[in-house]
C-alpha cells in the first residue's frame, strides 16, 4: 500500500507567546519590588545597628570617663585612655572627641590630637539637641566607615562609688555646666555587615529569580492545564458531534483497523448491508461484508489511494443491490491505520431512473399510438364491412362464410387492441369515491372465480374488514386488479395459489398480488411495464403497461419481485388523497 507523506506532529496543547510574554511583564515588576524592598529593609537594619553599637561604644565611654574623673574636673589623659583602649576592637576605625570647635582632644591615634574634625557640622546644634547622629564619611579611605557623633558628657552621672543621695544632684548639673562641651565620633568599620549585606542581597536575588520562575511556571501551568481542560472539552464535543454525524447520516459508514477488523458500522450501512452492527464489529471485514465490496478494499492494498465506482453486491437473504462505493485509506504520520469505506443505495436511483427512462418511453408511444390509432381504425371500418357483406351474401356455400367470419373476428380483436392503445395514450381519468378496499378485493376475485376454477388455482385471501376504506376510482382500481389476476392465472396453466392481500399503509393502502407460476426472467423484469412487451405468445403486452399508469394516477408506487420457477409479487401502495396531492 502506498504511504501518505509523513506530516508534522501536533502537540496536544499550544500556549501563544502574548501570554508568556503578558506572564513575564506582571511577575518581574512585582519580583523586583520585593527584592528592592528586602535588599533597603536589610539596609535599614544594619544602619540601625551599627548605630545602636556605637551609641553602646559612646555610652560605655562616658561611663568610663566618669569613673575616672573627679567631681569637678575632667581628666583627659583618662579620656584618651579609654579611646585608645577601645579603639583597640577589631571593628572599630576610630574614636574622636573634640571640642565645641571641631578641635581634637582625644584621639586613638595620638598624633592627630590638636587636629580638627566636623567643622563642617554644626557641633553646637548637634550638642544642644542631646541626638545620636551618623553618617558616612567623604573622602575615598572613609568609605567603609560608618561614623556615629553625639554630644560627649563625660561629667553627667554620678561618680563611680558614690552612692545615691551622698552627692546632691543640683552639684551634677552646676559641675556640668561648669565643664567645657565635647563632641565624640565612633568610627565603624562597615566591611563586615556590609560583606554579610551583599551575601543578604545575592540570597535575596537568587530567591526572587526562583520565585520568578516559580510565579511563571506556576502561571504557565495554570494556563496549560485551562488550555487541557478548553481542549479536552472541545475534543468531546468534536467527538460526540462526529460520532452522531456518523451514526445519523443517511450514508452507510464502514471502517476498518489495520489488522482488517471492522471498527466501525453505522445505522445506514446496517440497514443497506442487512448486517447488525453487533454481529460484524471486531470480526475481519471479508467474514462479514460482501465479497464484491472487500474486492474494493484488496484494490486500496495493492496501491491505489481512493476508489470510486458503482458495483453490484448480494445481501445475507439473497437479494442483489447496486451500491456506489467510496473507499480510501487512513494513515497518521506515515503509519497505515486502516479503511474507510463509505456506500450509498443506488437501488431506488436506479428505479427512479428506470421510471423516468419508461416514462419518457411511454410518453413517445402514446403519442406515435395516438396518431396511427386513427388511421387503422378507417380501413378496418371498412375491411369489416366486406367481411359482413361476403358472409351474407355467401349462405350456401359454409366454407366461404367461415372465411368472412373469422375476417370479421380478427377485425374486431385489432379494433380491440386499437382502442386499449387509445385508451393507454390518453391520461388516466381518475374519478375518486369513498371505496371499501376488502370488498372491491372480493368483487374482482368473484370475475376470475371460474377461469380459475378451470386451471385448477387455489385462491387465497387476507384482507382487513370492511372499515379499510380509501378514495380512489373504484373502476381503474378493479381493471388494475383483473389485470394482475389474468396475468398470474396465464402464468399458472397446470394449477398453483394466488394470494392477494391488503392492508394499510400510513393512511392510504396496500395491496399484494401473488402467484405461484413460472415466475419472470431477471433480465425481463425491468420491461414488464414497457408497452407491448410480453413474454405471452397470445399477450399484447398493454396489461401491466395499464395497470402501472392506473396506479401512477393514483399517486402510488408499484414493486415486482419474481423468481424463475417460483413465482411472480406484484405489490403496489395508494396514497390517501392529501397525500397524492402533496406529492403531486
Amino acid at each position: 500500500m502506498k504511504k501518505p507523506a509523513p506530516r508534522k506532529a501536533r502537540t496536544w496543547i499550544t500556549v501563544s507567546p502574548w501570554i508568556i510574554i503578558g506572564t513575564v511583564v506582571i511577575l518581574l515588576p512585582i519580583v523586583i519590588l520585593m527584592a528592592f524592598y528586602s535588599i533597603e529593609q536589610q539596609r535599614t537594619a544594619m544602619t540601625k545597628l551599627l548605630a545602636e553599637k556605637g551609641a553602646a561604644l559612646i555610652r560605655s565611654i562616658e561611663a568610663g570617663a566618669r569613673a575616672g574623673r573627679s567631681q569637678t574636673a575632667i581628666d583627659l589623659s583618662n579620656i584618651q585612655a579609654l579611646v585608645v583602649e577601645t579603639a583597640q576592637q577589631p571593628d572599630i576605625a576610630h574614636l574622636i572627641v573634640t571640642d565645641m570647635n571641631g578641635r581634637i582632644i582625644a584621639h586613638n591615634d595620638p598624633a592627630k590630637i590638636g587636629r580638627y574634625r566636623g567643622r563642617e557640622l554644626d557641633l553646637r546644634a548637634i550638642a544642644a539637641s542631646r541626638g545620636l547622629y551618623y553618617r558616612r564619611p567623604e573622602g575615598r579611605e572613609r568609605d567603609d566607615i560608618f561614623e556615629v557623633f553625639r554630644y560627649f558628657s563625660p561629667a553627667s552621672g554620678r561618680i563611680a562609688g558614690t552612692r545615691e543621695g551622698a552627692i546632691p544632684d543640683d552639684v551634677f548639673r552646676r559641675t556640668e555646666s561648669q565643664q567645657p562641651a565635647y563632641m565624640i565620633f565612633v568610627g565603624l568599620d562597615r566591611k563586615p555587615v556590609a560583606s554579610a549585606l551583599k551575601a543578604d542581597a545575592r540570597v535575596t536575588v537568587v530567591m526572587a529569580l526562583i520565585l520568578l520562575l516559580i510565579g511563571f511556571l506556576g502561571v504557565t501551568t495554570l494556563l496549560i492545564l485551562q488550555g487541557y481542560r478548553q481542549t479536552r472539552a472541545t475534543l468531546s464535543r468534536i467527538r460526540t458531534f462526529s460520532e452522531n454525524l456518523v451514526e445519523h447520516i443517511p450514508i452507510g459508514v464502514i471502517a476498518t483497523d489495520a489488522s482488517g477488523s471492522v471498527t466501525s458500522l453505522n445505522q445506514a450501512a446496517e440497514s443497506i448491508l442487512q448486517i447488525p452492527a453487533s454481529q460484524a464489529l471486531g470480526r475481519n471485514a471479508p467474514d462479514v461484508l460482501p465479497a464484491q465490496l472487500t474486492s474494493s478494499l484488496e484494490k486500496l492494498s495493492n496501491g491505489h489511494t481512493v476508489i470510486e465506482g458503482e458495483i453490484s453486491c448480494f445481501l445475507p437473504n439473497g437479494r442483489s443491490i447496486d451500491l456506489d462505493v467510496i473507499a480510501t485509506s487512513m494513515a497518521e504520520n506515515g503509519v497505515f491505520m486502516g479503511y474507510v469505506v463509505i456506500i450509498r443505495d443506488l437501488t431506488e436511483v436506479k428505479r427512479l431512473q428506470n421510471e423516468i427512462d419508461r416514462s419518457r418511453r411511454l410518453a413517445s408511444v402514446g403519442r406515435l399510438a395516438a396518431g396511427v390509432a386513427h388511421e387503422i381504425r378507417n380501413p378496418l371500418s371498412t375491411i369489416k364491412g366486406f367481411a359482413t357483406y361476403f358472409r351474407d351474401r355467401c349462405p350456401d356455400a359454409p366454407e366461404d362464410r367461415r372465411t368472412a367470419e373469422v375476417m370479421i373476428e380478427e377485425v374486431d380483436r385489432l379494433n380491440r387492441v386499437v382502442g386499449q392503445l387509445l385508451d393507454f395514450s390518453r391520461p388516466v381519468s381518475v374519478r375518486s369515491s369513498t371505496v371499501s378496499i376488502p370488498a372491491l378485493v372480493r368483487r374482482s376475485l368473484d370475475m376470475i372465480e371460474g377461469r380459475a376454477r378451470e386451471h385448477n388455482i387455489i385462491v387465497e385471501t387476507s384482507l382487513p374488514g370492511d372499515n379499510l376504506e380509501i378514495d380512489v376510482d373504484s373502476d381503474g382500481l378493479n381493471q388494475a386488479l383483473l389485470n394482475l389476476y389474468l396475468n398470474a392465472v396465464e402464468a399458472m396453466p397446470a394449477g398453483g395459489r394466488l394470494r392477494v392481500s391488503a392492508s394499510q399503509d400510513d393512511g392510504g393502502v396496500a395491496i399484494t398480488v401473488a402467484d405461484t407460476g413460472r415466475g419472470i426472467d431477471q433480465e425481463n423484469l425491468s420491461k414488464i411495464f414497457d408497452p407491448y412487451f410480453t413474454t405471452k405468445p397470445s399477450g399484447t403486452g398493454l396489461g401491466l403497461a395499464i395497470v402501472h399508469k392506473i396506479v401512477e394516477a393514483h399517486g402510488g408506487t408499484m414493486n415486482v419481485e419474481s423468481e424463475t420457477g417460483r413465482g411472480t409479487t406484484v405489490s403496489f401502495t395508494i396514497p390517501s388523497v392529501e397525500d397524492a396531492r402533496s406529492r403531486s
